[in-house]
């Protein structure tokens, strides 16, 4: 099918004119009231998520990685050396993110003279950035998409969706905001490409920034370069130079990714679940490649001519990864240990697939999958309607690829729910119009539903009211009580004992590293298989066998939270083991109960074998 063009000018998209720079001012006065709105919401509650992070360990870990950086750990050293077995173990993050936020804790602590105050500041701008950025490029994307009567619709539902989804709140340093604002940069610059000449070549760089930082995103980065690579197959003269700056953008950003995050002796070590030589071949063939299909005339002046040399590009990308790195065409967690994907992956709840979800938590697929599905709908009539553009081939590839992602992993909603934001948009926009132009009561009411519909939270409500009237009345919980021990509090006698190993459940493992100065052995980390086995071991076997573990790790502490849902299952999975009996009162003589956290949610027992 041929795409029409152009698919707007710069009148639309503002972009070479003098109002071309009023759109970018207003669009970022527009991104800025929203992340001043999101920090005055967080401050007026005294930003709770510092004091009780509920469960994110992956932002207590990053703070922890960031801090071993800060004292002396080396660039190209990823042990988590507190974690796991003596020695610790490879984490599969990059320094990408570590810098900025370290850099940043250095500048700030400079000026104020406190590091821990320094975090604390660290921990509330940079998620507040990262939302400031994704409700920019958001904007942006709907203004190239549905023109300047989108502009308004996107920040109002694109900002709420982005504090929907909640990885942009105080002490949110993980990876997953940073990944989302800079592929909705990518969409952005993408969409805005045909008017603004370096907008894909920064395009390109995003994409693979976004990549490099986490594997998770390969989807999304991948998807932007196939669309890219179709256009430039329909449309040679529209999209060449287009796709000529995308290409080099991702292939000199994979370089530099390269050089810059990968130490000489690990040059050609195979790694599937980060940046390594894998992505960096695959990357930078297909950036340049691109770009070399684009330059090349001989290679590009006809479309028979585009689709040999594209198709002999998917090639060739095909038998690098099949011949030279076939051990990644694996799902992720194909070669995870049995029992750690039975009582470990099966209960994540952001890995689970959409049946999963719909069984277990029918509100809460209405609340993740609802307005991704509306969107697609109109997307759909967009392309039956005809009329279809380089504008919506961008959009739908990102939104049916999130929505794939995360009906095979509840984690992708999070993308697909903000991608769903531009259609969105673009809907309410034209319902605003047809109001404006035509009024009537009939009209006002399209225009309201429009904005009710498309808003996530409205979704999310509706659903957990409707499955509340349904369920039975369970009994109220004391809310002054920590019982997951998610609260920062809930560690404070921990962190005032000597440095030791403490043997607790993997929902523990980050909080302990982040708010004490103890070592643990399991954390919910893919990598740390002989360390979450171990724990397996010890909880889930008898006394005795906890008792082996203890003596032969030298374990001085052992931290139980009967009210965190991993205590329960495993308490369920094991009745007559070790973790459950403690939970019944049970306490082998080998332990004694620390006094001052008796009927505290986080209780300690010091290991006294050998006096």
């Amino acid at each position: 099918m041929a795409w029409k063009g152009p698919a707007f000018t710069p009148r639309a998209i503002g972009m070479g004119t003098a109002r071309g720079t009023s759109t970018w001012k207003s669009d970022i006065a527009f991104a800025l009231f929203a992340a001043l709105l999101l920090l005055a919401l967080e401050a007026q509650q005294g930003f709770p998520q510092l004091a009780n992070p509920a469960g994110d360990n992956d932002s207590l870990l990053q703070l922890v990685e960031v801090r071993d950086l800060l004292t002396g750990q080396g660039w190209f050293d990823l042990h988590q050396y507190r974690m796991g077995l003596e020695g610790g173990f490879v984490m599969h993050w990059s320094r990408l993110l570590d810098a900025p936020l370290a850099l940043s804790i250095l500048a700030v602590s400079a000026v104020t003279g406190s590091t821990a105050l320094a975090e604390q500041i660290v921990q509330i701008l940079w998620p507040a950035l990262q939302f400031w950025l994704a409700v920019f490029f958001t904007i942006r994307a709907a203004r190239a998409f549905a023109g300047p009567s989108a502009v308004l619709p996107a920040a109002v539902v694109g900002g709420a969706a982005l504090y929907y989804i909640g990885i942009f709140s105080p002490g949110a340093l993980d990876h997953h905001n940073v990944q989302l604002m800079l592929t909705l940069a990518s969409l952005a610059l993408l969409l805005e490409a045909p008017t603004h000449r370096p907008a894909a070549l920064v395009a390109g760089l995003c994409a693979t920034l976004t990549l490099a930082i986490g594997m998770e995103s390969a989807p999304y980065a991948g998807s932007l370069g196939a669309v890219v690579a179709l256009l430039f197959l329909g449309n040679r003269e529209g999209e060449r130079l287009i796709a000529r700056d995308f290409g080099l953008g991702v292939a000199g950003a994979s370089h530099l990714v390269f050089a810059a995050t990968i130490p000489v002796s690990s040059w050609g070590q195979a790694q599937c679940d980060t940046f390594s030589v894998v992505q960096f071949a695959v990357t930078g063939l297909a950036g340049a490649g691109l770009a070399i299909i684009a330059s090349w005339k001989a290679a590009n002046a006809t479309a028979a001519r585009r689709l040999m040399s594209l198709g002999l590009l998917a090639v060739a990308l095909a038998l690098v990864v099949v011949l030279l790195f076939p051990q990644c065409l694996a799902a992720p967690y194909a070669h995870l240990d049995p029992r750690l994907q039975q009582m470990w992956l099966g209960y994540i709840e952001e890995a689970q697939s959409i049946v999963q979800l719909v069984a277990d938590d029918p509100a809460r697929a209405v609340a993740r999958f609802a307005t991704p599905l509306v969107a697609i709908v109109l997307m759909a009539l967009r392309f039956s309607h005809g009329g279809w553009r380089r504008q919506d081939s961008l959009v739908a590839a990102l939104l049916v690829m999130a929505l794939l992602v995360s009906a095979w992993e509840v984690r992708g909603s999070t993308f697909s729910i903000v991608f769903a934001v531009i259609p969105l948009s673009a809907w309410i926009a034209k319902w605003r119009q047809r109001a404006e132009a035509s009024p009537s009561s009939g009209s006002v009411l399209r225009m309201a539903a429009a904005w009710l519909i498309s808003v996530n939270a409205i979704w999310s409500g509706a659903a957990q009211a409707a499955s509340s009237a349904f369920a039975t009345a369970a009994p109220a919980r004391d809310a002054g009580i920590d019982a997951p021990c998610n609260s920062k509090a809930s560690f404070v006698v921990l962190g005032a004992m000597p440095p030791t190993t403490v043997l607790a459940i993997s929902n523990l493992g980050s909080p302990i590293l982040a708010f004490t100065g103890h070592r643990v052995f399991a954390g919910p980390y893919h990598r740390n298989v002989a360390g979450n086995l171990l724990v397996f071991d010890a909880l889930l076997g008898s006394a005795t066998d906890a008792k082996a573990v203890v003596e032969s790790h030298h374990v001085g502490l052992v931290a139980l939270c009967r009210g965190n849902p991993e205590s329960r299952l495993f308490a369920a999975r094991s009745p007559d083991g070790f973790l459950a009996g403690l939970m019944r009162g049970s306490v082998p003589e080998w332990l004694e109960p620390v006094a001052e956290t008796r009927g505290s949610p986080l209780e300690l027992y010091r290991v006294r074998l050998g006096g």
